[in-house]
């Protein structure tokens, strides 16, 4: 049993991982760099996310009662993922892979995938990170969960995350406060109906934030309050669909996706 910061993990050698991960009855996370993720080859199944990004995982994982078997290279990082992870997701059982992938004589993959899959944060952002404002404070819009407010907020900024739905937010609280992450999580309709075209519905601050963050939500009537909620300088990162998504598959309604060129204009 090894302890980090009083949350309880277990490193376990390779062969009990291979057998867990081969059986299905264990999930996987990679914590290594693409570099060596692809290249080298990993486990079968297992989701990369870099040691850098774990915090986002913590709002993104299923929690459908498997262990989750977190590895690297030499077993170095894994540890430290697994230390993070084993406070921040209480009834899951973490275990270290003991020496990581230069010990793991199982199968390996060699094959493509997206960077950082369905439960890293958006690869777009992680890619254009030397553009955000450090230790700045940020609005995220829609923010679910929170994969990147958390994200954020452990890599020092004032996050403040808005969304919907109360479950998502309440979560998210939850999450932030057994980790000790100060984020500012809130209830906000980003859809009310609009009584005169000329006005804003949503309030999102005047001039407050340094960077207002959007992934995977459009709503075009609320630009003008993203706008107005950034300090003047301040940076809009937005990334959704365009239209090209309906031949792939959801979304499909185009209130819901982008024209070629149309963000700009908004």
């Amino acid at each position: 049993m090894t302890t980090g910061h009083g949350a309880p993990f277990r490193t376990i050698p390779p062969d009990e991982a291979a057998r867990l991960i081969a059986a299905g009855e264990a999930r996987v996370l990679d914590v290594r760099s693409p570099e060596e993720y692809f290249p080298l080859g990993h486990a079968p199944g297992a989701i990369l996310l870099p040691v850098d990004l774990v915090p986002s995982a913590i709002a993104t994982l299923p929690r459908d009662g498997r262990p989750l078997v977190v590895l690297c290279e030499h077993g170095i990082r894994s540890a430290h993922a697994a230390a993070f992870l084993a406070r921040a997701l209480p009834g899951t059982e973490v275990l270290n892979m003991a020496g990581g992938m230069s010990r793991w004589r199982g199968p390996r993959d060699h094959g493509p995938g997206e960077p950082f899959g369905e439960f890293g944060p958006a690869s777009w952002l992680v890619a254009n990170a030397d553009l955000l404002p450090r230790g700045g404070a940020v609005l995220d819009v829609a923010c679910g969960a929170g994969r990147h407010a958390i994200l954020l907020a452990a890599a020092g900024f004032r996050v403040r995350g808005v969304d919907r739905d109360p479950e998502a937010i309440g979560r998210l609280r939850d999450v932030a406060e057994r980790i000790g992450l100060p984020i500012d999580a809130e209830v906000v309709d980003l859809e009310p109906p609009v009584a005169d075209e000329r006005t804003t519905p949503v309030d999102l601050g005047d001039r407050a934030h340094d960077l207002v963050l959007v992934v995977h939500y459009l709503h075009r009537p609320l630009f003008p309050a993203l706008i107005r909620a950034l300090k003047p300088g301040g940076l809009l990162v937005y990334e959704t669909y365009t239209i090209h998504q309906a031949a792939r598959g959801r979304p499909r309604n185009p209130d819901f996706l982008l024209q070629p060129g149309e963000l700009p204009g908004l």
